[in-house]
Formats: structure tokens, C-alpha cells, sequence
């Protein structure tokens, strides 16, 4: 099988694994509401990694980055737990819930793609 075909068809089997398994609890994903004003204001964003990132050029304050970095902590962990349950990696896991929480944002929110760019919903 050449590479690409194997890789897509490991995907898709990963995909079917993990969403057959439960999602990520809720609460791993959820963020304060000082994180979900600020993605609101499209100054941190979801990421195709899995992970919140603040939005380049945007003004986030320490505390949202502190926050920032507690939440990726929590989904990192996870993230693990999920992807050890299931027999694939972390990454998958992570690139599969990020895929629904890119297509779960409001509008005005933003997201960065697969490319690096920032992107409004």
C-alpha cells in the first residue's frame, strides 16, 4: 500500500475507533468563561492540534495565557487516556476532537488551520 493510502486508510480506522469510543469528557474541553470571552473575541482560538492558541497579533493578557496553558494541560492528559484506551496516538485523538470543536464554533470565533492561518468563523 503507498504511503499516502496507508496513512488515510490508519486515519479513517482511527477515526472509527475514537468515534465509536467516547469523546473527551466535556469538562477536559470546556474553558472559563475569561478563555470563551476571549475566544469570542477571536483572541484565542481552537487549533487543528487539539489545543487553544492565541490568535497571532492579538492582545491576550497573562491570565488568559496562564489559562491557556492549564487547559492544554487537561486536554493533553485526556487526550492520553483516550488515545491509550483506543491504540492509537495522542495526536489522532487530539486532531479528531479538534475536528469537532472547529466545526462546533460560533460565529466570530477563529480557528487555525491545517496551513497556520488564522481563520473567522
Amino acid at each position: 500500500m503507498e504511503n499516502s493510502m496507508k496513512n488515510k486508510f490508519y486515519g479513517i480506522a482511527a477515526a472509527g475507533l475514537i468515534v465509536g469510543a467516547s469523546l473527551p469528557p466535556a469538562a477536559a474541553l470546556a474553558a472559563s468563561a475569561t478563555v470563551e470571552a476571549a475566544k469570542d473575541a477571536c483572541i484565542v482560538g481552537e487549533q487543528t492540534d487539539g489545543y487553544l492558541g492565541v490568535v497571532a497579533g492579538a492582545d491576550a493578557g497573562d491570565a488568559v495565557r496562564r489559562e491557556i496553558r492549564d487547559i492544554n494541560q487537561q486536554r493533553k492528559a485526556v487526550y492520553s487516556d483516550l488515545a491509550h484506551r483506543n491504540g492509537v496516538t495522542i495526536e489522532v485523538t487530539a486532531a479528531l476532537t479538534a475536528e469537532k470543536l472547529i466545526n462546533q464554533a460560533s460565529a466570530g470565533q477563529c480557528y487555525r488551520d491545517e496551513s497556520g492561518a488564522w481563520v473567522e468563523v
